[in-house]
């Protein structure tokens, strides 16, 4: 089992590593919130990683590429909440801020809760994960021979795997962006920084949508 979960491993940690916006939410919550709410939105993503890989397995991703109207509709839906979190992240540039070691010195950092929250809904918000992670499977699970699907018991490790991975993945990022070092460089230049994460962020929102709008005029 282990041979065949080596290859599987390396691509869905190099997939979790890639850039997008959950590496710019968590680092941003590490750095201008606390060490455990960065702790928070990693276990976010870690629960939406995991979301996105079951239905992969499951083969629910089917749904994503056979039915245009869903694939249209969550890709739409997906790009304008990271086009709202783009706007609170430029909305907030100008606003100054103190921070102690561990939480904001202006005011209570939000709960743990929400940055959970926030985190889950901003992985769950780009549908094109869960056919990432079906290519994956596609690619690199074994066959069972008597029944032409992956053998079970990876079907049972994986989903926790996938968690582990995911939120093992930004748990790192979130501890190393709370340390003092990198909270000190983003209050000496928070207003550029909170522009160029809008920015990046707001730029994948738009692709999102320009996806789902030329979706549905080619669909027509």
């Amino acid at each position: 089992m282990l041979a065949s979960l080596i290859p599987i491993l390396v691509a869905l940690l190099l997939g979790a590593m890639a850039p997008g916006p959950s590496f710019v939410l968590v680092t941003r919550t590490a750095v201008t919130q606390s060490r455990r709410n960065g702790l928070a939105a990693a276990v976010g993503m870690g629960v939406g990683g995991t979301f996105f890989g079951t239905l992969a397995l499951l083969g629910l991703t089917a749904l994503l590429t056979q039915v245009a109207w869903l694939n249209m509709a969550l890709r739409l839906a997906g790009g304008l909440y990271l086009l709202y979190l783009a706007l609170r992240m430029w909305r907030g540039a100008g606003t100054p801020l103190a921070m102690s070691a561990d939480t904001p010195a202006q005011g209570r950092a939000p709960s743990l809760g929400r940055a959970f929250v926030v985190a889950l809904a901003t992985q769950l918000s780009n549908p094109k994960t869960a056919i990432a992670y079906a290519s994956i499977f596609a690619a690199l699970l074994p066959a069972q021979s008597e029944l032409g699907g992956p053998p079970s018991h990876l079907l049972l490790v994986l989903p926790p795997v996938i968690f582990l991975i995911e939120a093992g993945w930004y748990g790192v990022v979130a501890a190393a962006f709370s340390a003092a070092a990198p909270r000190r460089a983003y209050l000496k230049a928070k207003g550029g920084i909170d522009r160029v994460t809008g920015t990046v962020m707001g730029a994948l929102g738009l692709r999102l949508v320009a996806d789902a709008v030329r979706d549905a005029a080619l669909a027509r």
